[in-house]
C-alpha cells in the first residue's frame, strides 16, 4: 500500500491525518493531525491533543530532525485515497452541494480533454465532512498532466465558466492561511499560479501528486539556526512538488524547500527570491533552506523581489 501526500488515515480511535511524506519510517505514515473527535483541529489544538491523550502518535524523525506526528501502520483503521473517493462521486450521486460543484468541475474539465483519473479529492470532501463553507481541494496526479490543468482552468476562467476569485475569497484563503506575506505580496504571487478559483461561488484549488518513484535522500539532515537569505533560483521543475523545491545559487546553500503549500509555485527560474527559514546541514556537507515548520510558517516566507 502507498501512502501518498494529501492522503488521509484514519486511526482506531477516530482521528484523521493528512499524510505529509510517502517514506515509511520505523513503520510509521507521516502525518499531521487534522480532525479529531470533535471535528477540525488548528496546529496548537492537534499537538495538545496528541501531547495529551494520544501520545503514539508523536515521533521524532532521525531522517528529518524534527517531531511531527505519525501513524504506526498497525494502528491505520481506513485509507482515503483521492482517487477512489472521485469514483465515489461521480458513481453515487448526491444532494450535496459541494460534491455537485466537483462534479460539474471536473465534467468541464473532462470536456477539454483531461482524463478524469488523473483527479482527487482531499480536504473534508476526501472524508466526506465537507459543509456550505468548504473548499473543493483536487490533486492532479503526475507533474506534466498537473500543468495541462492548471492551463485548462485558466481557459475556463478566460472564458467565464469557471470564475476568478473575487475580494472577500481572496481576503478568506489570505486569513486561512495566516502566513508572513503582506496581502499583497500574497495576492500577486497567487494570482499568476492559476491554482485556485471559483465554481459557483465556491473555492477551489489544485495541487499536484507526484507518484514516480524517486530515489531516497540517504543523508542525515540536521536543524541550525534561522536564516534570510537572497538567491536566484536555478531550477523551479519541482516548485509545486510536495515539498516544493527551489535549486539556487546561492553560495553555501543547495536548495531552498517549502513543506507549507502557500510556497508552491512561488517562484520561477530565473527569478530572484527572498527566503526566512531553518538553516539544514547534512551529513554529507550539504546545506538547505527549510521554510514551513508549521502549517502557519510564522517568520517563514518565500516572495520574489
Amino acid at each position: 500500500m502507498n501512502y501518498l501526500p494529501r492522503d488521509f488515515i484514519e486511526t482506531q480511535e477516530g482521528l484523521i491525518f493528512a499524510v505529509v511524506d510517502d517514506t515509511i519510517e520505523d513503520g510509521k505514515v507521516l502525518g499531521f493531525l487534522r480532525y479529531g473527535p470533535n471535528g477540525k483541529l488548528t496546529t496548537n489544538a492537534a499537538n495538545a491533543l496528541l501531547g495529551e491523550s494520544f501520545p503514539v502518535y508523536l515521533h521524532h524523525s532521525t531522517r528529518l530532525d524534527a517531531d511531527v506526528h505519525a501513524v504506526p501502520i498497525t494502528c491505520i483503521r481506513k485509507h482515503h485515497q483521492p482517487r477512489v473517493r472521485v469514483r465515489e462521486i461521480m458513481s453515487n450521486p448526491t444532494g450535496d452541494a459541494i460534491e455537485g460543484k466537483f462534479r460539474r468541475m471536473l465534467k468541464l474539465l473532462t470536456e477539454e480533454g483531461l482524463p478524469a483519473d488523473i483527479f482527487g479529492v482531499t480536504g473534508s470532501l476526501l472524508i466526506g465532512r465537507q459543509g456550505h463553507g468548504s473548499d473543493v481541494d483536487v490533486v492532479v496526479y503526475g507533474r506534466e498532466r498537473f500543468f495541462q490543468a492548471l492551463a485548462k482552468v485558466k481557459a475556463l476562467v478566460k472564458v467565464g465558466l469557471l470564475d476568478e476569485l473575487d475580494e472577500p475569497a481572496w481576503r478568506d484563503a489570505y486569513d486561512r492561511r495566516g502566513c508572513h506575506l503582506s496581502f499583497e505580496e500574497y495576492l500577486w504571487h497567487e494570482r499568476r499560479k492559476g491554482s485556485m478559483g471559483l465554481i459557483e461561488g465556491t473555492k477551489f484549488d489544485l495541487a499536484l501528486i507526484v507518484e514516480e518513484a524517486k530515489l531516497a535522500d540517504q543523508a542525515i539532515w540536521h536543524k541550525a539556526d534561522l536564516a534570510v537569505i537572497k538567491a536566484m533560483v536555478l531550477d523551479d521543475t519541482r516548485a509545486f512538488d510536495q515539498p516544493a523545491r527551489y535549486a539556487i545559487n546561492h553560495a553555501k546553500i543547495g536548495e531552498v524547500l517549502s513543506f507549507t503549500q502557500t510556497y508552491a509555485g512561488q517562484a520561477k527560474t530565473g527569478e530572484t527570491i527572498e527566503a526566512a527559514g531553518k538553516l539544514e546541514l547534512s551529513n554529507d556537507g550539504r546545506k538547505r533552506l527549510v521554510v514551513g515548520s508549521s502549517r502557519e510558517a510564522p517568520g517563514e516566507f518565500i516572495r520574489v523581489t
